[in-house]
């Protein structure tokens, strides 16, 4: 990241990640929740991906905002790295893993639904 602005944000992101409170959200995966509204609305959240973590297979019943801060995690996209922004619109859907860890911020505008698509679909 060559831009001083956007490093500048990317360090106030990370600045305080180390000593915030986790908890479990899947498997090889911590949450550090900023604020959950009901179990239909937004939320935003901190993960942490250990080295290997996994989110199964999910679909997005609205857009889902991700904001790499350390290390990479890829989809069936790409790769992305620290400062990437990712957006998932409704209806997508993807799995996520990160092989060698890393933490992400997380905004969701409504809840995401693991397992098979609206239509069935896995894996695709």
């Amino acid at each position: 990241m060559t831009d001083p602005a956007a490093a500048s944000l990317l360090a106030s992101f990370t600045a305080n990640l180390h000593g915030r409170k986790w908890q479990p959200f899947r498997a090889g995966i911590e949450a550090s929740w900023l604020y959950q509204n009901g179990p239909h609305g937004a939320a935003a959240a901190y993960l942490r991906y250990a080295p290997g973590g996994r989110a199964p297979f999910h679909w997005h019943a609205g857009y889902e905002h991700v904001f790499v801060l350390e290390g990479t995690q890829s989809d069936r996209a790409g790769t992305y790295g620290p400062g990437s922004v990712v957006i998932n619109p409704p209806g997508s859907a993807h799995e996520v893993v990160s092989e060698q860890g890393c933490i992400v911020l997380v905004i969701w505008e409504r809840p995401v639904i693991f397992g098979t698509g609206p239509e069935g679909e896995k894996n695709r």
